[in-house]
Order: structure tokens, then sequence, then C-alpha cells
């Protein structure tokens, strides 16, 4: 048998959406269960996302911390950010956000891993990259504000991340999958079984 997720799309009767945020909404659907009945889902309408896992020739992993509301914690994270524009290539996202919040070009790209982070009530998917052959950005720094304005940024050793990952003190899932994905890349078949930066995502279709 093969493990693979699959698409299916089941029958909706109705469909609203009670709340439009700045970059996201709420839908409501009323969606046809296998047994005839229906059944009501909230969920957030989310662009998309991508993050990097930047590792320099040192084995340090590019991570930052920022404070993040809605939990209420400073977590360590690997750069991401939103697809702003829709049908934007994931790469160029991915290589903006890695200016922007490190000041850092990678010469080197590859796809680590797609998820869906909460697919049981948003549907956010997000492209994690992994990005080598680092070097420090030409010309002047992004300028921050609001909760990057407060972001700290370090290299730290790749297993001390798993370390963190596995001991609970760590909680960012775009960190955890990417250090855990990277870690079986390198205990596997390494960094040229990854697809190329460029593969196809169905999740967030865009033009090369």
């Amino acid at each position: 048998m093969t493990i693979k997720d699959t698409p299916e799309q089941w029958q909706v009767l109705a469909t609203a959406t009670p709340f439009r945020g700045n970059k996201t909404s709420v839908r409501t659907d009323d969606v046809v269960m296998p047994d005839g009945t229906v059944a009501r889902r909230d969920y957030q309408v989310h662009p998309g996302s991508v993050a990097v896992l930047a590792l320099d020739d040192a084995g340090r992993v590019l991570v930052l911390c920022q404070y993040r509301h809605p939990v209420r914690h400073k977590l360590w994270e690997i750069p991401a950010g939103l697809l702003d524009v829709p049908g934007e290539n994931p790469l160029h996202a991915a290589q903006r956000e890695l200016y922007e919040e490190a000041h850092v070009k990678a010469e080197e790209w590859r796809v680590l891993a797609d998820v869906y982070p909460t697919p049981g009530g948003c549907d956010e998917a997000v492209r994690i990259f992994l990005a080598r052959d680092l070097s420090e950005a030409e010309g002047e720094r992004f300028e921050v504000s609001e909760e990057e304005a407060d972001m700290e940024l370090a290299r730290v050793p790749l297993q001390e991340l798993v370390r963190g990952a596995l001991a609970g003190d760590l909680h960012n899932n775009c960190l955890i999958v990417g250090v855990l994905s990277l870690t079986a890349v390198l205990n596997g078949e390494g960094f040229d079984s990854l697809r190329p930066a460029e593969a196809p995502w169905t999740a967030r279709p865009f033009e090369a």
C-alpha cells in the first residue's frame, strides 16, 4: 500500500465569511458527511507561508526569537513569512524572508518539506526550504517593525535544536519539522535526495 495524501473535496451546501482580517479570514462551510448528515466547519483562510532552514558551513542553523501574542510566548523559530501575492513563487518569497529577517543570502536551495500545520482549523500550507552556502546580504538591512523590532538572532548547532524539540523546550512547528527533517536527510540519502527548489506545490500553485 502506498502511503500518500490525496486531494478530495466533499460537497459544501452553504458557505459564509463572518470575519475578514488584514491577511486572513474565517470561513464557515456546511459540509455533507459520508452518512448524509450536514456538519458546520469553521476555519481560518490563509494565503500560505514559506519558511527557511538556513544551515551554515559549521552545521549551525540560523534561528530567531520572536514574541507570538496568541500563545503568549517568545518562540525560537526559523525565518518565515506569508505568501503576500497570490501565485507568488515560493522560492522568491523564501529568499525575501531570509534577507529581511536575517540579512543573509544563500546559493543552494532545496525543498525540505511541505506541511499543513493545523489542517483541522486552518487551510494554511507551508513550504519549508533548506538553504545552504550562506553569506551576508549586500546593501542596507531591512527596516523591521512591531514584533520583529524585538527579534533576536542566533546560529545554533542542529543537534542542540533537535534536543530542544524532543525535550519540549522548542515549540515552533516549522523549526521542529525542519530540524527533524534535516536530521533524517543527513542520516539517510543526503542533500541530493531532496526536491529542487522550484518543485511543483499543489497546495499553492505558482509559475516558475
